[in-house]
């Protein structure tokens, strides 16, 4: 005979949502992701309000330098 498991698992602990990124006012690219981002919100399009904010954080991070192989 096993020992069956009859319980389950307690929830996942889920953190708050990141802070929505400010990016800086003189990026033209950032400026049009903002415009985007609010027309996603005002749509009620959650998913593309995330991926503006992954495209606005992604677009200042500093960029690794490649090892060579």
């Amino acid at each position: 005979m096993t020992n069956a498991k009859t319980t389950m698992d307690p929830p996942p602990v889920l953190g708050l949502p990141a802070e929505q990124p400010v990016p800086p006012t003189d990026c033209e690219r950032c400026a049009g992701l903002v415009e985007e981002r609010a027309r996603a919100r005002a749509a009620g399009d959650w998913s593309q309000v995330s991926d503006c904010n992954v495209a606005i954080r992604a677009h200042h991070r500093p960029r690794r330098k490649r090892r060579k192989a």
